[in-house]
Protein backbone atom coordinates (compact mmCIF):
# COMPACT_ATOMS: atom_id res chain seq x y z
CA UNK A 1 0.00 0.00 0.00
CA UNK A 2 1.27 3.48 -0.81
CA UNK A 3 0.07 6.61 1.01
CA UNK A 4 0.10 10.21 -0.33
CA UNK A 5 -0.95 13.34 1.29
CA UNK A 6 -1.49 15.51 -1.82
CA UNK A 7 1.44 15.61 -3.72
CA UNK A 8 3.83 13.54 -1.03
CA UNK A 9 4.61 10.58 -0.68
CA UNK A 10 4.88 9.15 2.89
CA UNK A 11 7.09 7.45 4.17
CA UNK A 12 5.94 3.58 5.19
CA UNK A 13 6.20 3.93 8.89
CA UNK A 14 3.45 6.52 8.66
CA UNK A 15 1.34 3.51 7.09
CA UNK A 16 2.80 1.20 10.04
CA UNK A 17 1.73 3.87 12.23
CA UNK A 18 -2.03 4.06 11.03
CA UNK A 19 -2.38 0.03 11.22
CA UNK A 20 -1.21 0.22 14.66
CA UNK A 21 -4.24 2.75 15.54
CA UNK A 22 -7.82 2.67 16.13
CA UNK A 23 -9.41 5.22 13.82
CA UNK A 24 -12.16 7.17 14.32
CA UNK A 25 -13.69 6.71 10.56
CA UNK A 26 -12.23 5.36 7.14
CA UNK A 27 -13.47 6.62 4.58
CA UNK A 28 -13.49 3.96 1.60
CA UNK A 29 -13.47 6.21 -1.43
CA UNK A 30 -11.86 9.61 -2.93
CA UNK A 31 -14.35 11.09 -5.36
CA UNK A 32 -16.91 14.29 -4.01
CA UNK A 33 -18.40 12.43 -1.47
CA UNK A 34 -15.61 10.63 0.06
CA UNK A 35 -13.34 13.79 -0.17
CA UNK A 36 -16.04 16.23 1.33
CA UNK A 37 -16.28 13.48 4.31
CA UNK A 38 -13.17 13.68 5.21
CA UNK A 39 -13.24 17.45 4.95
CA UNK A 40 -16.11 17.36 7.67
CA UNK A 41 -14.62 14.51 9.96
CA UNK A 42 -11.74 16.32 10.25
CA UNK A 43 -12.96 19.40 11.10
CA UNK A 44 -15.29 17.05 13.42
CA UNK A 45 -11.76 16.38 14.81
CA UNK A 46 -12.15 12.57 14.08
CA UNK A 47 -8.97 10.74 13.33
CA UNK A 48 -9.70 10.00 9.72
CA UNK A 49 -7.67 8.13 6.81
CA UNK A 50 -8.88 7.78 3.49
CA UNK A 51 -8.56 4.73 1.28
CA UNK A 52 -8.84 5.13 -3.09
CA UNK A 53 -7.77 3.68 -6.08
CA UNK A 54 -7.70 7.32 -7.31
CA UNK A 55 -8.48 10.68 -5.75
CA UNK A 56 -11.29 12.54 -7.71
CA UNK A 57 -13.68 9.15 -9.14
CA UNK A 58 -15.35 9.88 -11.56
CA UNK A 59 -14.75 13.58 -11.58
CA UNK A 60 -11.43 13.44 -12.13
CA UNK A 61 -12.57 12.16 -15.52
CA UNK A 62 -15.08 14.50 -16.11
CA UNK A 63 -14.90 17.12 -19.00
CA UNK A 64 -15.92 20.75 -18.55
CA UNK A 65 -18.06 21.04 -15.04
CA UNK A 66 -20.45 24.09 -15.21
CA UNK A 67 -23.09 23.14 -12.47
CA UNK A 68 -21.25 23.23 -9.25
CA UNK A 69 -22.07 26.54 -7.08
CA UNK A 70 -18.75 29.30 -7.29
CA UNK A 71 -17.36 27.69 -10.53
CA UNK A 72 -18.77 28.95 -13.89
CA UNK A 73 -16.46 26.48 -16.34
CA UNK A 74 -14.04 24.46 -14.82
CA UNK A 75 -12.47 21.02 -15.68
CA UNK A 76 -13.08 18.15 -13.75
CA UNK A 77 -9.66 17.31 -12.75
CA UNK A 78 -9.13 20.89 -12.07
CA UNK A 79 -12.17 20.54 -9.40
CA UNK A 80 -10.68 17.50 -7.87
CA UNK A 81 -7.92 19.46 -7.38
CA UNK A 82 -9.16 22.43 -5.27
CA UNK A 83 -11.28 19.34 -3.53
CA UNK A 84 -7.98 17.61 -2.47
CA UNK A 85 -5.67 21.01 -1.42
CA UNK A 86 -8.75 21.88 0.68
CA UNK A 87 -8.99 18.54 2.26
CA UNK A 88 -4.84 18.13 2.59
CA UNK A 89 -5.05 21.35 4.65
CA UNK A 90 -6.42 19.26 7.23
CA UNK A 91 -3.77 17.00 7.06
CA UNK A 92 -5.71 13.91 6.39
CA UNK A 93 -3.81 10.49 4.73
CA UNK A 94 -5.09 8.90 1.50
CA UNK A 95 -4.09 5.49 1.39
CA UNK A 96 -3.75 4.32 -2.18
CA UNK A 97 -5.42 1.41 -2.47
CA UNK A 98 -8.36 -0.71 -3.06
CA UNK A 99 -10.66 -2.17 -0.31
CA UNK A 100 -11.79 -5.77 -0.27
CA UNK A 101 -13.42 -6.39 3.01
CA UNK A 102 -14.91 -4.60 6.03
CA UNK A 103 -16.11 -6.66 8.75
CA UNK A 104 -16.61 -5.78 12.53
CA UNK A 105 -14.27 -7.05 15.06
CA UNK A 106 -16.30 -6.19 18.83
CA UNK A 107 -16.94 -2.20 18.82
CA UNK A 108 -15.03 -1.44 15.92
CA UNK A 109 -14.31 -2.33 11.87
CA UNK A 110 -11.63 -3.95 10.78
CA UNK A 111 -10.73 -2.68 6.69
CA UNK A 112 -8.58 -5.03 4.71
CA UNK A 113 -7.58 -3.61 1.29
CA UNK A 114 -6.12 -5.53 -1.50
CA UNK A 115 -2.39 -5.19 0.25
CA UNK A 116 -3.18 -7.58 2.31
CA UNK A 117 -3.28 -4.80 5.44
CA UNK A 118 -5.98 -4.31 8.06
CA UNK A 119 -6.90 -1.46 9.44
CA UNK A 120 -9.08 -0.67 12.82
CA UNK A 121 -12.14 2.10 13.03
CA UNK A 122 -15.15 2.84 15.23
CA UNK A 123 -16.85 3.71 11.86
CA UNK A 124 -16.53 3.51 8.17
CA UNK A 125 -18.07 5.72 5.58
CA UNK A 126 -18.15 3.94 2.16
CA UNK A 127 -18.13 6.10 -0.92
CA UNK A 128 -16.94 3.91 -3.49
CA UNK A 129 -19.32 5.19 -6.36
CA UNK A 130 -19.93 3.24 -9.45
CA UNK A 131 -18.09 1.16 -11.74
CA UNK A 132 -17.81 2.43 -15.52
CA UNK A 133 -19.64 0.30 -17.69
CA UNK A 134 -18.16 -1.27 -21.05
CA UNK A 135 -19.63 -2.32 -24.26
CA UNK A 136 -18.78 -5.67 -23.83
CA UNK A 137 -18.35 -5.91 -27.92
CA UNK A 138 -15.52 -7.86 -29.93
CA UNK A 139 -12.35 -5.60 -30.35
CA UNK A 140 -13.69 -3.13 -27.09
CA UNK A 141 -10.10 -4.72 -25.33
CA UNK A 142 -8.28 -5.49 -27.93
CA UNK A 143 -8.06 -1.75 -28.80
CA UNK A 144 -8.21 0.19 -25.44
CA UNK A 145 -5.81 2.59 -25.28
CA UNK A 146 -5.09 2.10 -29.04
CA UNK A 147 -8.30 4.09 -29.77
CA UNK A 148 -10.81 2.89 -27.06
CA UNK A 149 -11.48 5.47 -24.05
CA UNK A 150 -13.14 5.63 -21.25
CA UNK A 151 -11.66 9.49 -20.24
CA UNK A 152 -12.49 12.20 -22.12
CA UNK A 153 -10.36 14.88 -20.48
CA UNK A 154 -7.05 12.31 -20.09
CA UNK A 155 -7.21 11.43 -24.08
CA UNK A 156 -9.22 13.70 -25.57
CA UNK A 157 -6.14 15.98 -27.14
CA UNK A 158 -4.24 12.53 -28.71
CA UNK A 159 -7.29 12.84 -31.17
CA UNK A 160 -6.85 16.87 -33.02
CA UNK A 161 -8.23 17.08 -36.21
CA UNK A 162 -9.49 13.73 -36.07
CA UNK A 163 -12.50 11.64 -35.95
CA UNK A 164 -14.67 10.28 -32.99
CA UNK A 165 -17.09 8.37 -31.32
CA UNK A 166 -19.03 9.20 -28.50
CA UNK A 167 -21.41 6.23 -26.73
CA UNK A 168 -23.86 7.35 -24.41
CA UNK A 169 -27.02 9.86 -24.17
CA UNK A 170 -26.70 11.12 -20.74
CA UNK A 171 -24.70 13.95 -19.18
CA UNK A 172 -21.76 12.38 -18.98
CA UNK A 173 -21.69 11.70 -22.80
CA UNK A 174 -22.91 15.40 -24.04
CA UNK A 175 -20.21 16.69 -21.34
CA UNK A 176 -17.29 14.43 -23.17
CA UNK A 177 -18.47 14.94 -27.00
CA UNK A 178 -18.17 19.03 -25.89
CA UNK A 179 -15.15 18.70 -24.79
CA UNK A 180 -13.90 16.43 -28.00
CA UNK A 181 -15.05 19.36 -30.31
CA UNK A 182 -12.48 21.38 -29.32
CA UNK A 183 -9.71 18.52 -30.40
CA UNK A 184 -11.28 16.57 -33.08
CA UNK A 185 -12.77 17.64 -36.16
CA UNK A 186 -15.86 15.98 -36.04
CA UNK A 187 -17.94 14.15 -33.40
CA UNK A 188 -20.26 11.26 -33.45
CA UNK A 189 -22.86 10.62 -30.30
CA UNK A 190 -24.03 6.76 -31.15
CA UNK A 191 -27.03 6.71 -29.19
CA UNK A 192 -29.14 3.73 -28.85
CA UNK A 193 -32.58 5.51 -28.25
CA UNK A 194 -34.19 8.46 -30.14
CA UNK A 195 -34.12 11.38 -27.72
CA UNK A 196 -30.83 12.09 -24.92
CA UNK A 197 -31.22 12.27 -21.20
CA UNK A 198 -28.57 15.19 -20.86
CA UNK A 199 -29.75 17.82 -19.54
CA UNK A 200 -31.34 20.65 -21.80
CA UNK A 201 -28.71 23.16 -21.50
CA UNK A 202 -26.26 20.31 -22.75
CA UNK A 203 -28.81 19.39 -25.43
CA UNK A 204 -28.70 22.66 -26.99
CA UNK A 205 -25.46 23.05 -26.99
CA UNK A 206 -25.16 19.93 -28.78
CA UNK A 207 -27.42 21.06 -31.41
CA UNK A 208 -26.11 24.11 -31.69
CA UNK A 209 -22.65 22.58 -33.02
CA UNK A 210 -21.53 22.05 -36.09
CA UNK A 211 -19.37 19.17 -35.32
CA UNK A 212 -21.55 17.44 -33.38
CA UNK A 213 -24.25 14.64 -35.30
CA UNK A 214 -26.08 12.24 -33.43
CA UNK A 215 -26.37 8.92 -34.53
CA UNK A 216 -29.88 7.94 -33.23
CA UNK A 217 -31.64 4.31 -32.68
CA UNK A 218 -28.06 2.81 -32.95
CA UNK A 219 -25.88 0.40 -30.74
CA UNK A 220 -22.19 -0.39 -31.51
CA UNK A 221 -21.91 -3.99 -32.78
CA UNK A 222 -17.94 -4.42 -33.52
CA UNK A 223 -14.63 -2.24 -33.22
CA UNK A 224 -12.28 -3.16 -35.57
CA UNK A 225 -8.78 -2.05 -36.87
CA UNK A 226 -4.89 -3.01 -37.14
CA UNK A 227 -2.69 -1.73 -34.53
CA UNK A 228 -5.32 1.00 -33.47
CA UNK A 229 -8.92 1.71 -33.97
CA UNK A 230 -10.13 2.34 -37.36
CA UNK A 231 -13.54 1.50 -37.63
CA UNK A 232 -17.34 0.75 -35.38
CA UNK A 233 -19.96 -1.57 -36.99
CA UNK A 234 -22.84 -0.21 -36.38
CA UNK A 235 -26.49 -1.64 -36.01
CA UNK A 236 -29.70 0.38 -35.77
CA UNK A 237 -32.03 -0.54 -33.23
CA UNK A 238 -35.18 -0.05 -35.29
CA UNK A 239 -34.73 -1.68 -38.64
CA UNK A 240 -31.60 -4.44 -37.33
CA UNK A 241 -29.15 -2.63 -40.54
CA UNK A 242 -25.64 -2.66 -39.83
CA UNK A 243 -22.64 -0.69 -41.37
CA UNK A 244 -20.08 0.37 -40.82
CA UNK A 245 -18.24 3.73 -39.59
CA UNK A 246 -14.59 4.89 -40.37
CA UNK A 247 -13.66 6.48 -36.50
CA UNK A 248 -10.11 7.13 -35.31
CA UNK A 249 -11.44 6.93 -31.60
CA UNK A 250 -13.93 6.23 -29.59
CA UNK A 251 -15.35 7.03 -26.41
CA UNK A 252 -17.81 4.95 -23.93
CA UNK A 253 -20.50 7.00 -21.76
CA UNK A 254 -22.85 4.38 -20.98
CA UNK A 255 -23.06 4.73 -17.02
CA UNK A 256 -22.04 2.48 -14.81
CA UNK A 257 -22.73 0.26 -11.62
CA UNK A 258 -22.17 -0.18 -7.92
CA UNK A 259 -19.55 -2.95 -6.54
CA UNK A 260 -22.35 -4.97 -4.76
CA UNK A 261 -19.74 -7.69 -4.31
CA UNK A 262 -18.59 -5.26 -1.88
CA UNK A 263 -21.85 -4.18 -0.24
CA UNK A 264 -22.98 -7.91 0.42
CA UNK A 265 -19.58 -9.06 1.28
CA UNK A 266 -19.79 -6.85 4.30
CA UNK A 267 -23.66 -7.73 4.71
CA UNK A 268 -25.46 -4.49 4.05
CA UNK A 269 -28.75 -4.28 2.38
CA UNK A 270 -28.80 -3.54 -0.55
CA UNK A 271 -32.09 -2.66 -3.44
CA UNK A 272 -32.89 -4.71 -6.18
CA UNK A 273 -30.04 -2.58 -8.43
CA UNK A 274 -27.66 -3.33 -5.75
CA UNK A 275 -27.64 -0.09 -4.46
CA UNK A 276 -26.40 -0.05 -0.77
CA UNK A 277 -29.84 0.92 1.12
CA UNK A 278 -29.32 4.50 3.48
CA UNK A 279 -31.68 6.54 4.97
CA UNK A 280 -31.64 10.24 5.30
CA UNK A 281 -28.53 10.28 7.68
CA UNK A 282 -26.68 8.26 5.39
CA UNK A 283 -26.93 5.35 7.70
CA UNK A 284 -26.87 1.48 6.22
CA UNK A 285 -28.38 -1.24 7.85
CA UNK A 286 -25.46 -1.77 9.77
CA UNK A 287 -24.84 0.83 13.03
CA UNK A 288 -21.36 2.32 12.27
CA UNK A 289 -21.15 2.13 8.65
CA UNK A 290 -22.83 4.85 6.65
CA UNK A 291 -22.51 5.05 2.50
CA UNK A 292 -22.86 8.37 0.68
CA UNK A 293 -22.75 9.33 -3.56
CA UNK A 294 -23.87 7.21 -6.71
CA UNK A 295 -23.78 3.79 -5.20
CA UNK A 296 -26.72 4.65 -2.38
CA UNK A 297 -30.07 4.10 -3.80
CA UNK A 298 -31.26 7.47 -2.44
CA UNK A 299 -29.16 9.23 -5.46
CA UNK A 300 -31.73 9.03 -8.74
CA UNK A 301 -29.84 7.41 -11.41
CA UNK A 302 -30.63 10.19 -13.55
CA UNK A 303 -29.25 13.03 -11.44
CA UNK A 304 -25.56 12.22 -10.34
CA UNK A 305 -24.39 15.16 -9.78
CA UNK A 306 -21.16 16.54 -7.51
CA UNK A 307 -22.90 18.49 -5.63
CA UNK A 308 -25.73 15.82 -4.10
CA UNK A 309 -22.68 13.29 -3.25
CA UNK A 310 -20.69 16.28 -1.38
CA UNK A 311 -23.65 16.85 0.28
CA UNK A 312 -23.77 12.90 1.18
CA UNK A 313 -20.42 12.69 2.34
CA UNK A 314 -21.04 15.83 4.47
CA UNK A 315 -23.74 13.94 6.01
CA UNK A 316 -22.22 10.50 6.61
CA UNK A 317 -19.59 12.10 8.49
CA UNK A 318 -21.67 14.36 10.88
CA UNK A 319 -23.17 11.40 11.25
CA UNK A 320 -20.77 9.13 12.23
CA UNK A 321 -19.53 12.08 14.53
CA UNK A 322 -22.99 11.59 16.40
CA UNK A 323 -22.83 8.23 16.57
CA UNK A 324 -18.95 8.23 17.98
CA UNK A 325 -20.24 11.32 20.35
CA UNK A 326 -23.06 9.42 21.64
CA UNK A 327 -20.98 5.70 22.66
CA UNK A 328 -17.86 6.80 23.10
CA UNK A 329 -18.07 10.20 24.39
CA UNK A 330 -15.83 13.08 24.44
CA UNK A 331 -13.13 11.07 26.22
CA UNK A 332 -12.57 8.43 23.69
CA UNK A 333 -8.74 7.63 22.98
Amino acid sequence: MSLSLGSLELAGDVVDELKSKLLDVIIVGGGPAGLNAALYAARYKLSTAVISEDVGGQVGKAGWVENYLGYERIMGPDLVSKFEQHVKSYGVPFLLDSVVAVRRDGDSFVVTTSSGDDLRSRTVILAVGERRRKLNVKGEKEFDGKGVSYCAPCDAPLFKDKVVAVVGGGDAAASASLLLTEYAKKVYIIHRRDKLRAEPTYQDMLRRNPKIEILWNTVVKELRGDKLLRSAVLQRTDTGQEYGLSIDGIFVEIGAEPPVELFRGIGLKTDERGYVVVNNLMETSEPGIYAAGDAVNITPLDFRQITVAAGQGALAAYSAYNYILKRYGQGRQ
